[in-house]
C-alpha cells in the first residue's frame, strides 16, 4: 500500500485529471508529481531567487483554475508549464540572468584551455543577446522546448496550434544561428543547438 492510500484510502488516482477533479489533498499530490519540474523551468526563465515563488504562485493559479481545465487531456504538464509562462512574462529577468540557460545552445563547454574557455563566454554572450532581441513568443518556444517539452505540448502550454509552434521555433533558429556563424562556430561545426531546437 502506497503513502497516499493509507492516508486517504483506496487507490490513487491514475491520472491528472483525476487529481486536478478531485480534493485538495488530491491536488497535493499533483504538486508532488511537477513542483520539481516546474521549479526547474522556474530557475532557467528568472533565476533561483525567483524560481521558487513563481513555482508556487504557478500552482496557487492552478488550483484556483483547477475547475477550467480539460478532464480530456490525462497530461497537465502542458498546462502547468504554459501557467508557469505567462507569470515568468510579468517578472522579466534581467538579459544576464539568461546567460546560464542559452549557455546550453552553445552545446557542451569545449574549453579545456584558457583561450578556448574564453571562445565559448563571448559565444554565450553573442547567443545571450541573439536571445534577448527574439520576441516574447519566440522565447516562450524555446524555453520549453529546452525544457523537455514535445512540439505539441508547447501548443497546449502556450494555448496555439502546433503549426503555430513550427512557425515560432523556424524563425527564431535564424538569428540563433547567424550568432554562431559569425563567432566561426556553425551549428554543423560541433556546437548544435539543442534537442528540440536544433534541426
Amino acid at each position: 500500500m502506497s503513502g497516499y492510500e493509507a492516508v486517504f484510502g483506496g487507490h490513487a488516482p491514475r491520472s491528472d485529471a483525476e487529481l486536478i477533479a478531485g480534493s485538495q489533498a488530491d491536488f497535493g499530490v499533483l504538486f508532488d508529481r511537477y513542483a520539481a519540474r516546474i521549479y526547474q523551468y522556474c530557475v532557467h526563465r528568472v533565476g533561483q531567487h525567483l524560481a521558487e515563488d513563481v513555482t508556487a504562485e504557478t500552482f496557487l493559479v492552478a488550483y484556483e483554475r483547477r475547475h477550467r481545465y480539460d478532464p480530456r487531456r490525462p497530461v497537465a504538464g502542458p498546462w502547468l508549464y504554459g501557467i508557469a509562462t505567462n507569470l515568468v512574462r510579468r517578472r522579466r529577468a534581467a538579459q544576464a540572468r539568461d546567460q546560464r540557460w542559452v549557455a546550453e545552445l552553445a552545446g557542451p563547454d569545449p574549453a579545456e584551455r584558457v583561450a578556448e574557455r574564453a571562445d565559448a563566454e563571448v559565444l554565450v554572450r553573442s547567443l545571450s543577446a541573439a536571445l534577448a532581441g527574439l520576441p516574447r513568443r519566440q522565447r516562450d518556444v524555446l524555453y520549453l522546448l529546452m525544457a523537455g517539452l514535445q512540439q505539441d505540448e508547447v501548443a497546449v502550454a502556450l494555448d496555439i496550434s502546433p503549426a503555430t509552434v513550427r512557425s515560432r521555433l523556424h524563425r527564431a533558429r535564424v538569428p540563433l544561428r547567424q550568432a554562431l556563424v559569425q563567432l566561426g562556430a556553425s551549428p554543423d561545426g560541433g556546437r548544435p543547438l539543442p534537442r528540440g531546437v536544433a534541426r
